[in-house]
This record gives structure tokens, sequence and C-alpha cells, in this order.
């Protein structure tokens, strides 16, 4: 018998889960997660913070990650679940989604940021992790087309918002027309700029 023909594989690779999220910054809609195990096998050349990217950069690697990663998952807290917990909390709760929705326990959970959700795994929080860290950074694409797009599906229905422009971040044309046009079920209402609106219009 050859010696090294049974002999034992080497012990793999905990797997290592990156989690980003997007949305926390917006007036309006959810706030996503998303958590990704990339393959080493099968490497994604230019990964990187989904904020330093184009939109068309984004949009051609988020199927990338998809097809590539042993294992991706995305999840969101909704407009009511923030303004019932506030923002930090309702974000925590979509990392913590996004990673039980993996379907695969990963040995250690990287998050974006400095603080981690609670979770049955260990993890680490790494300030601006998704430009470090390519599992955060596969994460943070994955957490920003799918926002952009249910942001573009709004803006089919509510034009005069401006939502498929602005995502629903509190630039001028989105203040602007929130206050020609009112709010909405989807505006998050312990936000600031929503909060003082409807106290001038006598609303809650």
């Amino acid at each position: 018998m050859t010696p090294d023909l049974f002999a034992p594989a080497p012990s793999a690779q905990p797997l290592v889960c990156g989690v980003d999220e997007a949305g926390r910054g917006p007036l309006c809609g959810p706030v996503v997660a998303a958590a990704v195990i990339l393959d080493p096998a099968r490497p994604i050349a230019g990964l990187a913070d989904s904020k330093k990217l184009s939109e068309a950069a984004r949009e051609r690697l988020a199927p990338l990650i998809r097809e590539r990663a042993l294992a991706w998952a995305v999840a969101e807290a909704s407009v009511e679940e923030i303004d019932r917990l506030n923002i930090l909390h309702a974000t925590m709760l979509a990392m913590q989604r996004a990673v039980m929705a993996l379907g695969v326990m990963p040995g250690e959970v990287l998050i974006d940021g400095n603080r981690c959700p609670a979770l049955p795994c260990p993890a680490r929080a790494i300030v601006k992790g998704d430009a470090t860290e390519p599992s955060i950074s596969a994460a943070s694409i994955l957490a920003k087309t799918t926002r952009d797009e249910a942001m573009r599906a709004l803006d089919l229905a509510w034009p005069q918002y401006g939502l498929a422009a602005h995502k629903g971040y509190p630039t001028a044309a989105h203040l602007a027309a929130l206050e020609r046009h009112g709010v909405q079920v989807f505006h998050r209402r312990s936000f600031a700029p929503v909060r003082k609106l409807l106290a001038a219009r006598g609303a809650g």
C-alpha cells in the first residue's frame, strides 16, 4: 500500500462570511443586508466597497457573486421595523436575518462597521471592512444592488419622488418632493426630515 494513499485530507478551512448593509441613511424604504461566503476556488476580480464602484460595475459583479459564492443571502428590515426599533437595531436585525438565511453555518462572520448582531457563531466587526475584506465587499455589492432595484421598482409607482435617481437619500430633490407631494407609507417617519414635515402639518 502506498503510504500516502489513504492519508487524511487536510482539515478544511472554516467558512468565513462577510456581511454588509445598504440603506441606513435614506428617508424611505427598507434597510437591506447581505451575507456572502466566497469560494476560494472561484475568485471574483474587481470586488471593492460598493460605494467606490460605478453602478455599472456593481450590476456586473452582483450576478457573478451569486453564481460563484459558496453561499449568499439577502434580507431586510422594513420601514415599520426601522421606525419601531431605530435604524441601528433594524440594521442589526437585517444582518442577523441574512446570516441565518445562508443555509450553512459559517465558522466566522465578518461585519462591516463597529457592531455585531447577535449570532450563534463567532463574529467580528471591522471598520471599513468593505474596503479590505473581499467577502464583505461582495456583501456590500449584493445589498446595494438589491436595494437600488427596490427603489427603481418603487419609482415606477411613485415617479414624482425621483427615487430611481437618489435612491431615497435626503437630497434637495427628495426633500422638495416631500414638501410638494407629502409623506407616503414607504417613508421613515422616525427620520428627522420626515418627522419635522409631519409635525409641521399636524400629522403623526
